[in-house]
């Protein structure tokens, strides 16, 4: 069953503990779960991997603070989601329409690195975003925890439906997975992952919400 999201969350010890001691060193920091961000009933809901160290860990907005939200809030806003292309502060007042952002797993993990068990365990929160998305609602994933966290959350079968960047699969819920690589400092300085590659998965999404 799904469960609603809980600031107060400490169901993973590793992760629990490891904010506590986050929270010693950054006193200004947020450093707890981090809360999914945007419209209520949004027709996508984007999915990351974790908050990052000194971005949504730090700030308590999902990929806001650092470079994975660069390329994330001025995609966004170039396809009309978000009210401004910088994601500065929790408090800036940037607003998402018809979109809201969360993550596989709501708490910083130590490297960056979520436990498969914490992953299952966040799971439950994941369930309920996914329940309350309407039918023809776009998922995109980004990067293949993100991916196979939304098939765990749908119980659907990884083998039947596998990440690939720029793919699509018609889960059997009735909403449609997109997928991207993550929009990482790794994968956009590589070039594995480009400003031209992020807007296509994008440019599907819409093209995808004007048919249903």
């Amino acid at each position: 069953m799904g469960k609603q999201f809980s600031l107060k969350c400490r169901d993973c010890t590793r992760l629990a503990t490891f904010l506590d001691d986050v929270r010693h060193d950054h006193p200004d920091y947020h450093a707890r779960p981090v809360a999914p961000f945007g419209a209520a009933n949004p027709r996508l809901l984007i999915v990351g991997l974790a908050p990052g160290m000194h971005g949504a860990n730090r700030s308590g907005r999902p990929f806001t603070g650092d470079f994975a939200g660069i390329l994330l809030y001025a995609t966004l806003h170039r396809f009309g989601y978000a009210s401004a292309a910088q994601s500065v502060s929790a408090g800036d007042g940037l607003k998402l329409t018809g979109c809201r952002i969360t993550n596989a797993v709501k708490c910083l993990p130590p490297q960056n690195k979520p436990e498969l068990a914490e992953v299952k365990l966040c799971n439950r929160y994941l369930q309920a975003e996914l329940a309350e998305l309407k039918r023809g609602a776009s998922v995109l994933a980004l990067g293949t925890v993100a991916h196979q966290a939304v098939l765990m959350a749908v119980d659907a079968k990884k083998a039947s439906f596998p990440f690939g960047h720029g793919a699509r699969h018609q889960l059997p819920n009735g909403l449609m997975l997109f997928d991207s690589y993550h929009c990482s400092r790794y994968n956009t300085q590589t070039r594995r992952l480009t400003p031209a590659m992020f807007e296509a998965v994008f440019a599907d999404i819409a093209n995808h919400h004007e048919r249903v």
